[in-house]
């Protein structure tokens, strides 16, 4: 009977370590899927991370990219324009030695002066010219208000309706911008 006892008692100790280890078996394979579906979760959310950063650095990459853009044209800008202060200060000079050169005289002395300043006119004519800055036609030309600043109205039935009749002060424009315009008078 002690042998009897002893086999079933192995047989009770043989069943539970078989049971244990399932059951240990059974733990490890759940282990195992949760170490794997950590894992899954931890890259896709790395990779959600990596995607992130990449649209930022796209982002950012791009703003600067505009801002690099904008500066550039801003210093093109500048340096095209960059004689236009000078240029607006000049000009009321400009007209000044044109008032001077409407004076007539039979005077040797006079005419001599005369000459001299017509020729500081030229040469500034000359500097200008060579900067950019034209004169704005008013001449047999239409008004128009972006180049043109009416200061008068008159009828005259020779000419079209805003036709430009007479120029009181001469406007000017650098490259394509206005930096004068002509003072007119205009036909209504």
């Amino acid at each position: 009977m002690a042998t009897e006892e002893r086999n079933e008692n192995l047989e009770e100790v043989e069943e539970t370590v078989e049971n244990t280890e399932a059951t240990e078996t059974k733990e490890e394979v759940v282990e195992e899927k949760t170490a794997e579906e950590l894992l899954q979760e931890k890259v896709d959310k790395l990779e959600e991370e990596l995607k992130q950063s990449e649209d930022k650095y796209l982002r950012l990459y791009a703003e600067f990219e505009n801002f690099k853009r904008r500066k550039n044209k801003e210093i093109e800008t500048n340096n095209v324009y960059k004689s236009q202060k000078v240029i607006t200060e000049i000009l009321p000079s400009l007209d000044n030695l044109e008032r001077a050169l409407q004076v007539e005289s039979d005077n040797e002395e006079i005419k001599s002066l005369l000459k001299g300043v017509e020729m500081v006119y030229e040469g500034l004519l000359n500097v200008l010219k060579s900067e950019g800055v034209e004169l704005i036609e008013t001449e047999n030309a239409q008004f128009d208000p972006n180049y043109h600043h009416a200061v008068m109205q008159d009828e005259d039935s020779e000419k079209e309706s805003g036709a430009i009749l007479d120029t009181f002060q001469k406007g000017y424009k650098l490259k394509d911008r206005v930096i004068r315009p002509a003072m007119v008078k205009v036909n209504s």
